[in-house]
């Protein structure tokens, strides 16, 4: 029945090839126009959303809090050896800030009020109002006991302008600046507005007036919640680049523009580079391993066809691009190579009568009797590859996240795709074209690879030979080298880290190539590395936050605050400023700056502070309520108090190292509300951006890990159960998945050496171990069950096999791995790390399906002998 089935749909392919062509050819080009009439857009890894505390928490901030979502954008001046705190230095941020001003582009971008701030302008609104209080006769620079510097206070007018304050600070000499900064940069004073120390790095020396570095905060508008767009505010910040290149000796603007745009040009540098190496060596490959022009124009046609199905079907289905998604056209073209050369090398194998049949002295055959026979031998092992793998990677579907499900539709369907194309359309054309020349006379020996004399040829006799004599031995080394892989897997990082998709500096033998190859200079990863480690970074979604329930007027909360921010150290992900306290505000650190500005708060919190700690130990709400009425702005970014005054929640944000991976940081934030929730009568949860991204990328992983499982268990079920159909052998589909996982085991081993994480990232990468390697697998298994009722020693069948089939495969794995493993040179990390989980898992899958799968197939058949 078999036979009979293959046999009849190769003559279907062989009698109506032309129909076949031009229906498909329509098909295509009606499922391809989904790519243009279809919707695609921009999706993110776990859109969905995920039901989560975390989630929860920062949902009821948003919605109950002033928080503050503006674009940040920091400038950061240095001086190694140097200071940046000289009257000149001060005066040129000034300056800096001026020109950002009169610069429409820029300044439609800035937030209202408060747009640019540092250092610079603290000193400057003190000098403004030093030259204030001297035209009055009055001390603008208070000393309290030494214990207050006190600017602008309350009921004094409003800040100067920024060219006031420019006049004021030219006005100044070097050695009125060097008082000033003395006072507001002393440890024991309280500066009301913004803390300046916040603005020096974190091995600052507190009290003395020089660092070699400062950096400069710029706010723009949030395009989530204004009419300004995520464009314009990236752009913005790359004309704050060209200004701080003009002005400044060394300096460095960092921001999420900077990094899209060192990003963007990363990927495009790495495709100017690479992309003609690739398209050079995959088509060298191809023809190596063709050695036939026609071939080869047949085999990248048909890979083009595959992909407009799959752009089409993606456009159809309206499914958004997303991360997630980078393996899916990677491994359709891995497939495509893979089913094209299987076609081409079966044809070739029939033409020249090399074909195993009942008649042994046949000779050359003529093409359309050559495509029925290679046609019927593979298509059966085609549609179990095909079938195994699409079911495989369609179990992923069950995963909740939206991301997963759509790599598990595309993945699908596009391998459904593949065995369309290339067990349809391509024979027709191949056939078609061999017509053709056939009639003109043209002599096209060509056989196929692998099959008759040459040093590929010994080769593959050669790993039969090994596969006969010692299957044990090689199966034993094999599981060893599985176990080491496993074992390393153990000590795999699994942590996302968002610095790892920054684009790194460019090696040197880049740097000398000629133009337009030379690749652009790369600065922001190491300007990250130089802000986490000098200074709190800022803007939306890089912050920690703690919401708290309960109890919130509870004395014990503004101590168990005040003791995280003392006893929280420097060698943890949190912020540790160079008083040795940690970035945190929280209701304490706002009580703490408004009594420095409102004497009738600071009187309220003395007269109830019985431990002399400078925080109130009774009667919590009504300092609170002083506190609102003072500074609102201030106190409802930490507390919400309810319409009947109630208070209800309060929120501690957390600076964060802008280089530490999420589940670091979110350990960090959960160690600090763990902390809180022991010493007060309180509910702490942990949120924020870096928290969120922990919480949804290790969903994603655990989601991805589990579909990992699914595809294993489905594949393997699927296998037993044809085999059983088909052969009544169910251990033969044991035997064909075995070394699928021995390959992967084998890679995840070679990730943790190479210290590539196995994250979200490269999960849905590593499956491309799964799709390759089932498909070879696949493919050696049905040879060798097809070839042994024709061959009287197992000897001859594992040749046979390994000579034809292992050939298609050689040539498959060669050309996908050097093609798409030539990533492992790009500049962005995430490209590089593609190209080298990519190359790996082909050679690996190729590997153990001509090496392991032999000596599993030989040891199975010895066992079944003997048994019988």
């Amino acid at each position: 029945m078999k036979r009979n089935l293959t046999s009849e749909y190769a003559d279907l392919v062989a009698s109506r090839s032309r129909l076949l062509i031009v229906l498909l050819l329509v098909f295509s080009a009606l499922v391809g126009a989904g790519a243009i009439v279809g919707t695609t857009g921009e999706g993110q890894i776990g859109q969905a959303g995920i039901d989560s505390p975390e989630q929860a928490a920062l949902d009821r901030i948003e919605a109950t809090y002033e928080t503050d979502d503006t674009a940040v954008a920091q400038v950061v001046v240095r001086d190694e050896g140097g200071d940046v705190l000289t009257r000149e230095s001060l005066l040129e941020s000034l300056r800096f800030q001026q020109e950002l001003r009169e610069n429409e582009s820029v300044n439609a971008t800035l937030r209202d009020g408060t747009g640019m701030v540092g250092i610079e302008n603290v000193v400057a609104n003190v000098a403004y109002a030093h030259e204030q209080s001297e035209s009055s006769g009055s001390s603008a620079i208070a000393n309290d006991s030494g214990n207050n510097t006190s600017v602008a206070r309350q009921g004094q007018s409003s800040a100067p302008t920024l060219d006031q304050q420019i006049t004021a600070l030219e006005s100044s000499t070097s050695e009125e600046v060097e008082t000033y900064l003395s006072r507001i940069l002393d440890p024991e004073a309280s500066v009301p507005g913004n803390n300046p120390t916040q603005f020096l790095p974190t091995d600052y020396e507190p009290g003395t007036t020089n660092a070699d570095a400062r950096t400069t905060l710029v706010f723009q508008q949030s395009p989530s919640s204004s009419a300004t767009t995520t464009e314009s505010v990236n752009d913005a910040q790359l004309v704050i680049s060209s200004y701080v290149e003009k002005r400044f000796d060394d300096a460095f603007v960092f921001g999420q523009g900077t990094i899209d745009a060192e990003s963007s040009q990363a990927i495009g540098d790495t495709f100017i580079i690479i992309t003609p190496v690739a398209i050079v060596l995959l088509l060298t490959v191809l023809t190596i391993a063709y050695r036939d022009l026609i071939d080869v124009l047949v085999s990248v046609f048909s890979v083009a066809v595959v992909l407009v199905w799959y752009a089409g079907i993606q456009g159809w289905l309206g499914i958004p691009s997303s991360s997630t998604l980078i393996a899916v056209p990677f491994l359709l073209i891995g497939l495509s190579i893979d089913y094209s050369l299987h076609i081409v090398m079966r044809y070739r194998e029939a033409r020249e009568g090399v074909l195993d049949t009942d008649d042994e002295n046949v000779g050359r055959r003529n093409p359309a009797t050559a495509m029925r026979l290679g046609v019927a031998g593979v298509v059966l092992a085609l549609a179990t590859a095909a079938f195994s793998t699409a079911v495989g990677f369609l179990s992923n579907y069950v995963s909740p996240l939206g991301s997963i499900q759509d790599f598990a539709i595309l993945s699908g369907v596009g391998i459904v795709a593949i065995f369309v194309v290339f067990a349809a359309l391509v024979p027709a054309v191949k056939l078609e074209l061999e017509r053709f020349f056939d009639r003109r006379g043209r002599d096209r020996h060509a056989p196929a690879v692998g099959v008759g004399s040459g040093r590929l040829n010994r080769v593959l006799s050669g790993t039969a030979t090994v596969a006969r004599r010692a299957p044990i031995v090689v199966i034993v080394l094999s599981l060893i080298l599985a176990s080491a892989g496993a074992y390393g897997a153990t000590n795999i990082d699994t942590e996302f880290n968002q610095a790892d998709f920054i684009p790194q500096d460019a090696p040197s033998w880049m740097e000398s190539l000629p133009e337009p190859f030379a690749p652009g200079e790369y600065e922001v990863s190491e300007n990250l590395a130089y802000l986490s480690d000098n200074f709190r970074q800022r803007g939306e979604g890089s912050e920690g936050q703690i919401l708290i329930h309960g109890n919130v007027t509870a004395p014990a909360l503004l101590t168990a605050t005040d003791d995280v921010v003392r006893s929280t150290n420097s060698n943890k992900t949190i912020v540790v400023g160079s008083d040795g306290r940690a970035a945190i505000e929280s209701p304490t650190s706002v009580l703490r700056a408004v009594a420095s500005e409102n004497q009738t708060v600071a009187d309220s919190i003395a007269a109830r502070d019985t431990d002399d700690d400078g925080l109130p130990d009774r009667d919590v709400a009504a300092v609170y309520d002083l506190v609102f009425g003072a500074a609102p702005e201030q106190a409802s970014s930490v507390l919400y108090r309810a319409e009947n005054g109630s208070y209800k929640s309060a929120r501690l944000t957390i600076g964060v190292q802008g280089d530490a991976s999420a589940q670091s940081v979110a350990r960090d934030v959960r160690d600090i509300s763990s902390a809180i929730e022991q010493n007060a009568p309180v509910r702490a949860v942990a949120t924020g951006g870096p928290v969120i991204t922990a919480v949804v990328q290790s969903a994603l992983f655990e989601t991805l890990v589990e579909g990992f499982a699914i595809t294993l268990g489905v594949i393997l079920a699927l296998l037993i159960g044809m085999y059983w159909w088909r052969y009544r052998a169910p251990g033969l589909g044991v035997v064909t998945l075995a070394p699928v996982l021995i390959a992967l085991a084998w890679l995840l081993g070679t990730m943790s050496v190479l210290d590539i994480p196995f994250n979200s990232e490269t999960v849905v990468i590593t499956s491309l171990a799964i799709g390759l390697g089932v498909d070879y697998s696949i493919h050696v298994s049905e040879r060798f069950v097809d070839e042994r009722p024709r061959h009287d020693s197992l000897a001859e069948t594992l040749e046979t096999a390994l000579e034809g089939t292992g050939g298609a495969l050689l040539g498959s794995a060669v050309t996908t791995a050097a093609g798409f493993g030539v990533l492992a040179l790009a500049l962005s990390p995430p490209l590089q790390r593609f190209g080298i989980v990519t190359g790996l898992s082909i050679a690996y899958a190729f590997i153990a399906c001509v090496t392991v799968l032999p000596c599993l197939l030989v040891v199975r058949e010895r066992v079944l002998t003997r048994v019988a």
